[in-house]
């Protein structure tokens, strides 16, 4: 591609999005089919099918960067961080160029890779899902403060494998049993004077050893142990074959503000609530969803001081384990990943798996912050199941979960370190359910199936309104208000929320559900049928 080529897209999947959460009320500069700003207008066409919005830019004209700059400073306020966004629109811009650069080789490599070494929890279709943008955040492929070189050595794309660092770290606060793997001072060069029986040994990512060695209480040792190879939210590694290894980075992703770094609070966070979706599970044993085991970490109450080993279910070891974010990706034999499979057939299995977990969640009072990162399908002779990991942005109303799930210990949701996590609005839930559930994991798989002519639209709409009315019961009849009848449809700012303004002035209590204008409800879309 020739850098307009690229440009251009990203120039208007960033306006798009900045349209669609306001920001700065840019919206009041729509003339009809028309943004008319100072000195610049740009078209406009209507959103067919209007998946979160009813206007979109026009893909056929000539747009650049310095064009939706120049709209940004419009509307902007003087707090706002309009040169991060900036600097965030040109490090996506530069990575898209490495990326469209650097594919073919990883392709023919991936490619070469034998059968066995394309199942069960390993980096094969991770590293194909990271050459797909995100399905809403347009700059998804920045990060912050990380060179070309960092991205060619460390990032799932480019499908490297490398050393880990290790620390002894003092005053460490650690859960759950260790893995076989797990070195012992020696390996990693230490005298047990060195590393006293006072001290625990954390994994450290390359990238954060200039930080982590800086950290006071934490002595980094002279050698590197255990190779492994990023997934795709990159700060998580394949360990073993059954095991990722989660570890801080020095970085932001989705946002200058969605920092990498590992909040001391989301690791018991994370194991109360798997624990607790164990107990949703006991009760509703039809559910087709296996968890993955988040109860082994360690943290020194420092956010680059922390780690989670992630142990995966043994089912899933023969099993193409594949990411949500992965199915849409081009296969490096060609195609589509997908196209393994029956398409309609697949994506209908998956929907149904989706929507009967996630409603049966909410009528326990749990909303899941599970997008396609976090959320796997599991294909073998068995029929699909969803695999599901990282449980630490959950939201969760303890009032309801206890008529359902009388609380005990280690699941109680009061115990929540990070109390943003509990609620007693329905609504609030609901925010969770649509934008997450329904907008990244089930109606953008259905759009992109769409645009690269795999499924039409028409089926894949149809596919789901069906899947999703066949998961509501008779009881659920405030979400099906909120979904299949709702006028309107919620939507997050992310942009907005994650780089130009700050939560002093949001009042978002959390970036990551920061809600802008609602958009289109697509479910009640006729048109496209």
């Amino acid at each position: 591609m020739t850098g307009d080529d690229v440009e251009g897209p990203l120039a208007a999947r960033v306006l798009d999005a900045l349209l669609r959460e306001d920001y700065g009320g840019l919206r009041r500069f729509i003339r009809g089919h028309a943004l008319k700003l100072p000195g610049r207008s740009v078209r406009l066409v209507e959103a067919r099918p209007a998946f979160l919005s009813e206007l979109v830019v026009d893909p056929g004209q000539s747009l650049r960067l310095s064009d939706v700059f120049h709209a940004v400073h419009v509307v902007a306020d003087p707090r706002d961080d309009t040169a991060a966004f900036e600097r965030e629109c040109r490090e996506a811009l530069a990575t898209i160029k490495l990326h469209d650069d650097a594919r073919p080789a990883v392709h023919r490599r991936l490619g070469r890779l034998p059968a066995g070494l394309r199942t069960g929890p390993g980096t094969f279709y991770e590293a194909l899902a990271a050459y797909n943008d995100h399905p809403v955040h347009p700059t998804g492929r920045s990060r912050s403060g990380l060179s070309q070189a960092d991205l060619s050595r460390y990032a799932p794309e480019f499908a490297p494998s490398f050393p880990l660092r290790w620390a002894a770290v003092r005053n460490a606060t650690l859960a759950g049993p260790l893995p076989e793997w797990w070195p012992a001072p020696s390996d990693v060069g230490l005298r047990v004077t060195e590393a006293a029986p006072a001290e625990a040994l954390f994994p450290v990512h390359p990238l954060a050893v200039r930080e982590v060695r800086s950290q006071p209480g934490a002595l980094l040792a002279p050698d590197p142990y255990l190779q492994v190879a990023p997934t795709l939210s990159m700060r998580t590694v394949t360990a073993a074959p059954l095991a990722h290894l989660k570890m801080p980075l020095p970085t932001s992703t989705l946002g200058l503000r969605n920092r990498r770094t590992i909040m001391p609070g989301t690791l018991p966070d994370g194991a109360l609530v798997e624990r607790i979706l164990r107990q949703v599970l006991l009760n509703e044993p039809g559910l087709p969803v296996l968890l993955a085991d988040e109860q082994t970490y360690g943290h020194a109450d420092d956010p680059l001081l922390g780690y989670l080993v992630r142990r995966f279910p043994p089912e899933v070891a023969r099993a193409h384990v594949v990411p949500v974010a992965a199915l849409l990706a081009a296969a490096p034999d060609g195609g589509y990943v997908i196209e393994r499979w029956d398409v309609e057939e697949l994506f209908s299995a998956y929907l149904s798996a989706l929507l009967s977990w996630n409603v049966t969640l909410f009528r326990y009072g749990i909303a899941l912050e599970a997008h396609q990162q976090n959320v796997a399908l599991v294909l073998d002779e068995a029929p699909l199941r969803l695999l599901v990991k990282d449980n630490d942005g959950a939201l969760i109303d303890p009032s309801r979960l206890r008529e359902r799930v009388p609380p005990s210990a280690g699941t109680d949701p009061r115990d929540l370190v990070d109390r943003r996590m509990t609620t007693s609005d329905p609504e609030a839930l609901a925010r969770v359910f649509v934008t997450i559930t329904l907008h990244l994991c089930a109606a953008a798989p259905a759009l992109g199936l769409a645009e690269r002519g795999l499924l039409p639209w028409r089926t894949g709409h149809r596919l789901l309104r069906e899947r999703l009315d066949e998961a509501l019961g008779p009881d659920d009849a405030f979400l099906r208000s909120r979904t299949l009848d709702a006028g309107t449809l919620p939507g997050k700012a992310m942009v907005t929320a994650g780089t130009l303004v700050d939560k002093a002035r949001t009042g978002a209590a959390d970036i990551n559900k920061h809600y802008g204008p609602p958009g289109p409800n697509y479910l009640r879309d006729t048109t496209c049928c």
